[in-house]
């Protein structure tokens, strides 16, 4: 007889962990399986938005391709030939491996790579660098140094505060001045705003402007004012208009007498860089520049924006410097309107910078003597890192949600690097181009299958708002939360993770008997909640009533909002003893002097083109590229785009395939003609070129542009070890169709 069973479908709310809006998400889940994502219309930030791609992630959350059981490279296998093997298995010998190499060559014989999605992962943050700072490594790397680095290393500078990055106040400037983001795009990268396009519509039809500046008339360009600028040109627009503000007696004295010294040494730097003088370089007529700092200067309240575009140059931690400078001198920064500065609400990255363990040039790497950024190397440098013999030379590499062939430079160098290992382990959702050349390869969860708390971002909006997740979901397969796994590993390895060593072994008989009773020690949750009560918002242990507490963020269903962000607290960001911003860090003398170079260095013939990267609606970094939705559609393919006249000059065509050669090495991609890049310039998104193992992302085919960029030590910005990504002088040639065989160099 037919018996009719209830199906069991829930609805959570979530938020997306994607990228920094953390839009409010609803995941509607049957039988343990999730069936869709919505945007959650209650969430007080995002308010029913979200974009194409936290809609699509079930397609990642149920790919056929997603690792969902640990990986051991067969013995004598190729890269990419792996055998399921149990989780016991696995721990044990990466355990043991660890240890042994621990012992012959000490902690410092290993090293981490962390990708994008652990800064939305605190769980995982952690423990992964509780277990690098158990073992007292400097080898710690992450795509820090290809997106945003410079920008901390500027606010170690000026603050003496290197986890303090300023945010511009949406909430109703006069004149929001854009440089190197695409908000429309990136869902304005830097600052927590998910419905951007709003807030700065909002701006315009209150009287204000948006002026953005880009080599590129992109979404964000097309839909406010437009400013073409040579690519790379940022430091010099920068230094000009600090330079008329000053020329013509518009600098808001009294703003640089309160908050900073060194404004002469500043003004004084800036000097020969004349609009006239930096036309060459910007590209831009002096006259329009003149006027840009005259408005700015002018404006009520001006905001000035920058953010991954302009960290990418040669000049880029100079450029983040310039970027605050600017607003400092027009009476703009720590002021409603203007730039503000955040208050963290976990605040984890101040806790470990006031402890030391977050800091600027606190170590020198092996290779080119780089200052370590917040604890991390160049990524540049760590293929040479794995082959350079000596005390400290990287053996053995963890890599958490990474994929640094394809994300850093020179990717063939590296993966020939990382066979050389003794050890490699990665935790992921996929086989991906890099970690194909690791011995194992562990089933991570994804950010629906843990609980979280956002904390790398939250600080950074004009309306801070905190929000906890429980896990929607049961981990797929036999995937672990990270933190777990370096627990674990940690454990088996007798790593002691948070406490001393002496205490570890005198501990030990101890954690025995808790094992044996199910008694767990210390979890992420422990110090997250310890981190919420005695942070700026908490409860401080119930002697503030209304404050933060993990068990408060349990109950919030949609969060908590926050106080609104502020002007005025300057004083309370400062670390100088001076306690006031300083204009003219004694590290920058060798920059600025570059940069004055710069202006006599003509282009080489040889390479006439200059190429900048974009980011793509659909696409995120490398590793979005598997969902069927989001590579749907005739024109979704990999292209640069190149301006028409420039094409003529080599016989191109739209549609051709065409290469694109540097100093370093070369792509071949399609040609897409179109006005929207200045001449002179070559736009092409990053992430491409996928042969791993995920099905769709390699049909889409595509190039790498990061071949193009330099991995040699003397071309990495050195104040923050900068990769250059944007500007990379280029040649472009067509490919007759016999040749066209795809990616080379």
């Amino acid at each position: 007889m037919f018996q009719y069973v209830p199906v069991t479908r829930t609805t959570v709310s979530t938020y997306c962990r994607i990228c920094e809006p953390l839009c409010g998400m609803i995941a509607t889940v049957e039988e343990g399986r999730l069936i869709s994502l919505r945007p959650d219309d209650q969430h007080p930030l995002s308010r029913g938005y979200a974009c194409p791609k936290g809609l699509a992630f079930p397609e990642v959350q149920h790919d056929p391709d997603r690792v969902l059981h640990p990986l051991r490279r067969v013995a004598g296998g190729a890269p990419g030939e792996f055998e399921q093997v149990s989780w016991e298995e696995a721990l044990d010998d990466i355990a043991g491996r660890l240890r042994t190499l621990v012992d012959t060559h000490g902690g410092g014989s290993v090293g981490q790579f962390f990708g994008n999605p652990v800064g939305f992962n605190i769980s995982g943050t952690l423990w992964a660098g509780a277990l690098m700072t158990a073992l007292g490594t400097g080898h710690q790397y992450s795509v820090g140094s290809q997106d945003i680095n410079s920008r901390y290393v500027a606010s170690k500078l000026l603050y003496g505060s290197i986890s303090q990055v300023p945010f511009p106040d949406l909430r109703g400037t006069d004149l929001l001045l854009v440089l190197g983001a695409n908000p429309l795009v990136s869902r304005a990268s830097g600052v927590r705003a998910p419905r951007v396009k709003e807030h700065l519509s909002a701006i315009v039809a209150g009287g204000g402007r948006v002026v953005v500046v880009d080599p590129r008339r992109s979404e964000t360009a097309r839909a406010f004012e437009h400013v073409s600028i040579e690519p790379d040109g940022d430091a010099f627009l920068l230094a000009s208009l600090i330079q008329v503000v000053a020329e013509e007696g518009l600098v808001d004295q009294e703003a640089v007498a309160r908050q900073s010294v060194g404004a002469e040494t500043l003004l004084a730097a800036v000097e020969p860089f004349t609009p006239e003088a930096t036309a060459v370089r910007t590209g831009i007529d002096p006259d329009v520049v003149r006027a840009l700092a005259r408005d700015l200067a002018a404006a009520p309240r001006a905001a000035v924006y920058g953010r991954t575009g302009t960290c990418l140059g040669e000049h880029a931690t100079l450029v983040s410097v310039l970027i605050d400078a600017l607003a400092l001198v027009t009476g703009n920064l720590d002021r409603e309107g203007g730039v503000l500065l955040g208050q963290a609400v976990v605040p984890f990255e101040e806790t470990a910078e006031k402890a030391g363990r977050l800091g600027y040039d606190t170590q020198r790497s092996r290779i080119g003597g780089f200052p370590d950024v917040m604890g991390t190397w160049p990524a540049a440098i760590m293929a040479d890192e794995i082959t350079t013999p000596g005390e400290g030379q990287l053996r053995a590499l963890f890599v958490l949600a990474g994929n640094p062939v394809l994300s850093s430079v020179d990717g063939p160098a590296l993966a020939a690097a990382l066979e050389q290992l003794d050890l490699m382990v990665a935790l992921d959702l996929y086989v991906n181009e890099t970690n194909r050349h690791a011995d194992y390869v562990l089933p991570a969860t994804t950010w629906l299958e843990r609980e979280d708390v956002p904390f790398a971002i939250v600080a950074s909006s004009p309306w801070p708002h905190v929000q906890h997740t429980p896990a929607v979901l049961e981990p797929a397969g036999e995937a672990r939360q990270e933190w777990e796994v370096f627990d674990e590993i940690a454990r088996r390895a007798d790593i002691p993770l948070l406490v001393p060593g002496w205490l570890h072994a005198l501990s030990a008989p101890v954690r025995g008997i808790a094992r044996r009773l199910g008694v767990r020690g210390p979890t992420p949750w422990t110090l997250v909640d310890l981190l919420l009560r005695t942070g700026p918002h908490g409860d401080r242990f119930g002697l503030r009533r209304g404050g933060l507490s993990l068990k408060r963020l349990r109950a919030e269903r949609h969060g908590v909002m926050l106080p609104p962000a502020r002007g005025d607290r300057l004083a309370e960001v400062v670390r100088h003893p001076h306690g006031r911003v300083d204009l003219a860090p004694v590290q920058l003398a060798a920059e600025w002097d570059r940069l004055r170079s710069a202006l006599q260095v003509e282009a080489d013939p040889a390479y006439p083109l200059r190429m900048i990267g974009l980011r793509e609606m659909r696409s995120q970094n490398s590793w979005m590229h598997n969902s069927p939705t989001l590579m749907k559609g005739r024109n979704r393919r990999h292209a640069a785009r190149i301006h028409p006249d420039d094409a003529a000059a080599v016989g191109v065509r739209d549609g051709d395939t065409v290469r694109l050669t540097s100093t370093v090495g070369a792509i071949e991609t399609a040609a897409l003609l179109t006005d929207e890049v200045r001449p002179g310039t070559i736009a092409c998104p990053h992430g491409w070129g996928h042969a791993a193992g995920w099905t769709v992302a390699n049909a889409a085919g595509g190039a790498n542009t990061n071949r193009l960029a330099s991995a040699r030590a003397e071309d990495v910005e050195f104040l923050a070890g900068m990769a250059r990504l944007n500007g990379i002088p280029v040649r472009l040639e067509p490919v007759v169709a016999e040749e066209a065989v795809g990616t080379v160099g």
